[in-house]
């Protein structure tokens, strides 16, 4: 910048307007479930034409500057940012020692009912701020206070504080709240409802499912009741008096400073509102891509607070528990970089056997079956009522999005009464002619006093072209490299599946 343009903005800096004030005005948050959210305020400002300098001191402590979006929401009025300064070191004692930092200061001792004052030397605050943001996605690590004071005392050095410091006066930069400064440009004056928008991390939200079932009875089909719940936590350092909250759903995308690649994921909501009998807590639509889904009433959300409302409640549902048996055991680890060469050469490849029955519950998200809605990734916890209908926890595990029209599958456990195993009893393979067979023996025990269907799931590893000439039973086919035998096992039976795999290649 030239000396003429720095003596002509530093005259017009000298006709700045004063420090801005505004009213508290209601705030909108919208919340996405990766730890950040996009606040909206609107600040009542008195403008001059050209420069004005603005202070807010009413942000949070995790925004994210480079962020700020300011408009007027009417579009009459054109306003630029020309300058702006992010603080978020709010003062405490810590930050205040580490301000008088090669300065002496007073420190109040109490000993018993006596009280003294000693002078010391601040050789080093101990202070860390509490939190470091990465300026490529906006994400905040908690940062530790490891380093210890050092205050020399009568010519000695001590590593604590000798007592309560004293300050004999707040620094002229000190701020008390987190505090935005803008030399911002307008092109006329008077009055303005402005909106202003940013980024901030410390904010998320979760959806949470729990499934109540009746009584256990004989078979596999249950009538369902459930209910969900929005968490939403606020960890940015600043409370949202009667807000209006939304919730931003779909696969949002953030950059990921590793390889510059959008990573985030953002879960689904849905109230279930035509399941309620009294009015919604939480509308959905769609916006763009995604999912938009408001809170029907404003909340407070305070600093360092969790809060829960309840968005969904449906009874009836129809599901059914299944079991699956998938016996091979793989360590990741150990065969990291394998491919369909490495694995046909290493002859112990998939014979570790496991001897656990998956449990599997399941049930149709339609509306025939009372859901029919797009229902968010989140944790699902299953009960069941026992005979004296009290409730008992039987299993929890996350469930994916699902969209409208499919099924929900989740794990809930593995079978007290069902026992696999699987051994390989024949392996033989020709480099000079490309093909090699493989044989297994999978055993199945019921020692239920009820019948149990069983889905037997083989994995066939070793090369994409295959056949199963020799079989005990009927198969399907899931995809290109894993097949599925159905196995009916009657109380307290047994039932044994063999087949044989040819590979070619």
């Amino acid at each position: 910048m030239n000396t003429t343009r720095l003596l002509h903005l530093a005259a017009l800096i000298g006709t700045l307007a004063t420090t801005a004030t505004f009213a508290k005005a209601q705030p909108a948050l919208t919340v996405y479930n990766q730890n950040f959210a996009v606040v909206r305020d609107t600040l009542p400002l008195d403008l001059k034409p050209g420069l004005n300098r603005i202070q807010i001191s009413d942000t949070t402590a995790l925004l994210e500057p480079d962020s700020v979006v300011l408009r007027d929401p009417t579009g009459k009025r054109q306003l630029q940012i020309v300058e702006q300064f992010y603080r978020a070191d709010p003062i405490s004692q810590a930050l205040l020692l580490s301000l008088y930092e090669g300065k002496t200061i007073d420190f109040r001792v109490t000993k018993g009912d006596q009280t003294e004052i000693v002078q010391g030397k601040i050789i080093r605050s101990g202070y860390v701020p509490p939190v470091a943001r990465n300026p490529y996605d906006g994400s905040y690590t908690a940062q530790s206070a490891t380093a210890q004071p050092v205050i020399e005392v009568g010519g000695q050095l001590r590593f604590s504080l000798p007592g309560e410091p004293i300050f004999p006066a707040l620094p002229e930069d000190a701020i008390l709240k987190p505090t935005l400064n803008w030399l911002l440009r307008a092109d006329a004056g008077g009055p303005l409802q402005a909106e202003m928008a940013y980024v901030t991390g410390g904010m998320t939200w979760k959806a949470d499912y729990n499934i109540v079932a009746p009584e256990n009875k004989t078979g596999d089909s249950d009538s369902l009741d459930l209910t969900g719940w929005i968490t939403l936590s606020n960890n940015s350092g600043k409370t949202f008096e009667n807000a209006r909250i939304k919730l931003m759903a779909g696969d949002v995308s953030r950059i990921d400073p590793n390889n510059g690649r959008g990573l985030a994921t953002y879960a689904l909501l849905d109230s279930l509102e035509s399941r309620r009998s009294a009015a919604p807590t939480v509308t959905q639509k769609a916006f763009d891509e995604y999912h938009l889904y408001t809170l029907n009433q404003t909340t407070t959300l305070r600093d360092r607070e969790t809060k829960q409302v309840e968005f969904a409640r449906a009874s009836g549902i129809k599901s059914s528990s299944s079991y699956t048996y998938d016996g091979v055991q793989i360590d990741p680890n150990r065969y990291s970089g394998y491919g369909y060469d490495s694995i046909r050469q290493d002859q112990s490849y998939g014979t570790v056997s496991n001897t656990k029955v998956l449990v599997m519950r399941e049930f149709a998200n339609t509306k025939e079956n009372g859901l029919g809605i797009p229902l968010p990734k989140g944790r699902l916890r299953f009960y069941r009522r026992d005979a004296d209908g009290q409730l008992e926890f039987i299993g929890e595990n996350v469930i994916d999005h699902t969209p409208q029209g499919e099924t929900v599958r989740v794990a809930m456990g593995n079978a007290f009464d069902l026992v696999g195993g699987r051994k390989r009893v024949a392996y033989k393979i020709n480099e000079e002619q490309k093909f090699l067979d493989e044989s297994f023996q999978i055993t199945l025990r019921n020692r239920k006093t009820t019948p149990a269907t069983v889905r037997v799931v083989e994995h066939l590893y070793r090369g994409n072209n295959w056949a199963i000439p020799i079989k005990s039973n009927t198969f399907v086919k899931n995809d290109a490299n894993t097949i599925e035998f159905r196995v009916q096992i009657p109380p307290d039976a047994e039932k044994v599946v063999t087949y044989t795999v040819h590979y070619t290649w």
